[in-house]
């Protein structure tokens, strides 16, 4: 079992592998396909759902401007950028539209893993993930159907009750049954990162797979905005929560909960609510990118890191 240790940990190492080895011999991957990926998200969120407790949430209301100042900089910065990049790199609309949802998407459970390997405010994450991730069933298609113009018709209602059914509900279930069972959920509790990198990957290289033809034709322009659109929401995520809280432990935690999107949600929306399959490309690169943006964060932060009050540090298990 100790090999359940080391998965989190090694998370770009295996989307990045499994991505190339995708675009080489896509059917190793393209199998996890249709109600799969479906499946594989609610399976995500459901794991996150069974590490939280009501109780988790209670010192947030001690720290209230964190929080908004978090959820604040995820639903602009990002959205913001994700139109923006689109524009300046000239995007097809299909991968610009792609962007934008991507970039309108919530935190996701990666970023715990990078913020937990970064000795930054685990709590915080998981609250701010959490958060957003509810925030992101009016947000997400609100953002996408404002910001994309009227160059493709949006089903905005169709992304609300897609968003409501991947995220919702799994997260919903998950705090109910560990209320309810403790002893049960607790021994799921340790493979829930494991299983989530997994599925994570399965979702991600599958979709590379099915798209390789249209990401090997698109040339630079895709991948290089994709890598801007993180490598500026990690920037600015910091230095923006660093005027604005003055704390740097804080500025790191959300720097990395608005550099990193739940892409895996991005790309169930995309198969779910759009015929063509190039809006939900953006979407995989960004799983692969921003992970790997996350290891060198890692590299970068998880040495000197400031000491958290052990109320905040362990509130999470």
């Amino acid at each position: 079992m100790r090999i359940f240790n080391h998965i989190p940990a090694a998370f770009h190492w295996i989307v990045l592998s499994a991505s190339c080895l995708a675009l080489y011999h896509p059917p190793l991957f393209t199998w996890f396909s249709g109600n799969w990926i479906t499946l594989g998200l609610g399976g995500i969120m459901l794991g996150m759902g069974l590490t939280l407790r009501l109780e988790d949430f209670r010192w947030v209301t001690q720290t209230p401007s964190w929080i908004i100042t978090g959820l604040f900089l995820q639903f602009t910065v990002m959205p913001f950028l994700g139109w923006l990049l689109g524009k300046a790199f000239d995007l097809p609309p299909f991968f610009a539209l792609g962007l934008i949802l991507v970039s309108s998407c919530p935190g996701g459970t990666a970023s715990n893993v990078i913020v937990f390997l970064s000795r930054s405010n685990l709590a915080l994450s998981v609250t701010m993930t959490a958060l957003s991730t509810m925030a992101a069933i009016v947000m997400t298609p609100l953002l996408t159907s404002s910001l994309s113009g009227n160059e493709i018709d949006v089903d905005a209602l169709g992304l609300f009750y897609s968003t409501l059914k991947v995220v919702l509900v799994p997260v919903v279930l998950g705090v109910f049954l560990n209320a309810r069972l403790p002893r049960y959920t607790q021994k799921i509790q340790f493979y829930s990162p494991s299983i989530a990198v997994i599925l994570i990957t399965l979702i991600v290289a599958s979709i590379i797979g099915q798209g390789k033809e249209i990401i090997l034709g698109s040339g630079g322009s895709l991948i290089l905005s994709i890598m801007t659109l993180h490598l500026a929401g990690f920037v600015l995520g910091y230095f923006l929560s660093k005027f604005l809280l003055k704390d740097e432990v804080v500025s790191r935690t959300i720097s990395v909960e608005v550099g990193m999107q739940n892409s895996g949600l991005g790309v169930v929306l995309a198969k779910e609510n759009f015929v063509n399959p190039a809006v939900a490309i953006p979407a995989a690169i960004s799983s692969l990118v921003h992970s790997l943006y996350g290891s060198i964060f890692v590299a970068l932060f998880s040495t000197g890191s400031a000491e958290l009050p052990p109320e905040k540090a362990n509130k999470i298990r």
